[in-house]
Order: C-alpha cells, then sequence, then structure tokens
C-alpha cells in the first residue's frame, strides 16, 4: 500500500539527498524551501492584494469627488 514513506524510506531519501546537494548547500536549500511554504501559506490566508489596491484607489476617487463637489 502505498503511504507516507517510514524511517528506512526517509533514511534513504536523506541520503540521497545529502550525496546530490552536499552537507553545504542543504541548510539553504531547506531555507528556501521554507520560505517558499511560508510565502504561499501567507498568499493563501491573506485577501487578493490586487483587489485590495483596486478597492483604495476607488476609495480615493470617490473621496476626491465629494471634495471637488462640496467646494463648488
Amino acid at each position: 500500500m502505498m503511504g507516507f514513506p517510514g524511517g528506512m524510506e526517509l533514511f534513504v531519501i536523506l541520503l540521497i539527498v545529502l550525496i546530490l546537494f552536499g552537507g553545504k548547500k542543504l541548510p539553504e536549500l531547506m531555507g528556501g524551501i521554507g520560505k517558499g511554504i511560508k510565502s504561499f501559506k501567507k498568499g493563501i490566508n491573506d485577501p487578493d492584494p490586487i483587489q485590495d489596491a483596486s478597492d483604495s484607489q476607488e476609495q480615493v476617487t470617490h473621496e476626491a469627488k465629494q471634495e471637488t463637489e462640496e467646494k463648488s
């Protein structure tokens, strides 16, 4: 049955990664993966930044129109 790899499988995978990337490059690789996951989670949890920017622009435009109407 296919599932989460056990202890021996994880050891073999870790050994292969260590051979491919070396001991010095491994922390940089894990740091990059961690930053990517953090950025992904932040993007999922935050509201749409493009929508927010257009909403704030509409608010500024609306306020400017109100000010010019009040001056007239």
